[in-house]
């Protein structure tokens, strides 16, 4: 099994974080990190991102973050609403802590707009 010191430091150092239960599994050669059962963030390319929306967004603009893109079908450059996370937040617990709990709602709120919604029946 190839080590990458990278992603243990990052998934050590958010589940130190001791937020509930957050998990990670390895996906399309990155790892997904779950809260609850919600996949808010991502590692690619040795990269994090947390999910992100409108209300937050220009924070990470202003930390000099970018999104994170892929080439999807057709070459066309897909981009998606999870955004690097600045090495000073990844390195600052109580930041950390605000930003993760930021993103885990954002991605809770998402997920829910998702959901269809059940309608009665007589």
């Amino acid at each position: 099994m190839i080590k990458n010191n990278y992603i243990d430091y990052v998934l050590d150092t958010l589940f130190s974080l001791e937020l509930g239960n957050m998990k990670s599994r390895k996906m399309f050669g990155g790892y997904g990190i779950y809260h609850d059962g919600t996949f808010f963030a991502l590692i690619a390319n040795n990269i994090l991102y947390f999910k992100v929306d409108e209300s937050n967004r220009s924070l990470y603009e202003s930390h000099g973050s970018r999104p994170f893109t892929y080439e999807g079908k057709n070459k066309n450059t897909v981009v998606m609403s999870y955004w690097e996370v600045p090495v000073d937040i990844l390195e600052n617990r109580t930041k950390l802590t605000q930003w993760v709990q930021k993103s885990v709602q954002i991605a809770r709120q998402t997920k829910q707009q998702k959901k269809p919604k059940k309608t009665k029946t007589k």
